[in-house]
C-alpha cells in the first residue's frame, strides 16, 4: 500500500472546491477532485495548476454522483487503489428553493440528499482509511445551518451536517480522527453570480449585514480548511463549527445601530 498522503474533495470542480484542492496540495501528495459535472471536472486539474505552483499530475479526477451510495462506494474503491485517504473534505452542496412556501417534497428530499446524506455516504466509504491514517474530516456547512437566511431545506441539511460532524468527532476521536466544520457566509462564486443575474447589485446590498463589509472569497474557505486539517496547527481541534462569514453570525451592524441608537456601529 502506498504511503502517499491523499485528500478527497467533493464538489471539487466548483470555485470553492478548486480553491480547497489547491490549498491542500501544499501538504498532500495526491488530491482527488470529485464532482458530478464531467465537463468542469476535465478542466479542473489544468485550471488549478495554472493558478498555483503545483503540477497538474498532483490532481486526479473522479466522476461521481455522491447522492448515490453505490456510486460513492465505487469512487472510494478507485481512490483507495492509490493508497489510504488522510483527508476528506465534504464540500459538495447546492440549493434552488428559497422558501417553505415554494418547497415541494421532491425538492426537500433532493436538498437533504445532497447536503447531508451524501456526506455520510462519503465518510462511511472512507471510514476505515481515516481510522488507519488518524485522518481529518472537514464538512463544509453554511451560515444557513446556524441561522435563518432562506433556503429552508438546505439550511436544515447544513444544521444536520454540523451535528453529524460533532458525532464523528466524539465517536472517532479514540482512533485519532478529527472532524470539523467550516460555515461560510455568502461566497463570491460563479454559481452565486448566476443567481444574482436578476439583481447585479445584490452583493453590494448584502454587505451592510456583514461587520467586515466585504464578501467571502473561495480562498477564505480554502485557508480555513487547510488550517483545520493541519495536525501541527490544529491537532487539538475537533468537533467545532468555524464560521468563515466576515462576522455575519456574530451580529449585523444595521440592527445594532437601530437597537443601540448609535451610529458607532
Amino acid at each position: 500500500m502506498s504511503n502517499k498522503t491523499i485528500a478527497v474533495v467533493t464538489g471539487g470542480a466548483g470555485d470553492i472546491g478548486r480553491a480547497i484542492a489547491s490549498a491542500l496540495a501544499e501538504t498532500h501528495d495526491i488530491i482527488f477532485v470529485v464532482d458530478i459535472d464531467r465537463s468542469k471536472l476535465l478542466k479542473t486539474p489544468g485550471e488549478i495548476s495554472e493558478r498555483g505552483s503545483h503540477g497538474v499530475n498532483k490532481f486526479m479526477t473522479c466522476y461521481c454522483d455522491i447522492t448515490k451510495e453505490e456510486d460513492v462506494a465505487n469512487m472510494a474503491k478507485s481512490v483507495s487503489s492509490h493508497g489510504r485517504v488522510r483527508t476528506l473534505i465534504n464540500n459538495a452542496g447546492a440549493t434552488n428553493v428559497g422558501s417553505l412556501g415554494e418547497m415541494t417534497p421532491t425538492a426537500w428530499k433532493g436538498d437533504i440528499s445532497l447536503n447531508l446524506n451524501a456526506s455520510f455516504f462519503c465518510f462511511h466509504a472512507f471510514e476505515e482509511s481515516l481510522k488507519e491514517t488518524r485522518g481529518s474530516v472537514v464538512n463544509i456547512a453554511s451560515g444557513n445551518g446556524l441561522g435563518v437566511f432562506g433556503n429552508p431545506a438546505y439550511s436544515a441539511a447544513k444544521a444536520g451536517l454540523i451535528h453529524f460532524t460533532r458525532s464523528i468527532a466524539v465517536e472517532y476521536g479514540k482512533f485519532g480522527v478529527r472532524a470539523n466544520c467550516v460555515a461560510p457566509g455568502t461566497v463570491r462564486t460563479g454559481a452565486w453570480k448566476e443567481k444574482a443575474a436578476a439583481n447585479p447589485g445584490v452583493f453590494d446590498e448584502a454587505m451592510k449585514w456583514y461587520p467586515l463589509q466585504r464578501g467571502i472569497e473561495p480562498r477564505d474557505i480554502a485557508r480555513a480548511v487547510a488550517f483545520l486539517v493541519n495536525d501541527e496547527l490544529a491537532g487539538a481541534i475537533t468537533g467545532i463549527c468555524l464560521p468563515v462569514d466576515c462576522g455575519l453570525i456574530a451580529g449585523q451592524p444595521a440592527l445594532a445601530r437601530t437597537f443601540g441608537q448609535s451610529d458607532n456601529y
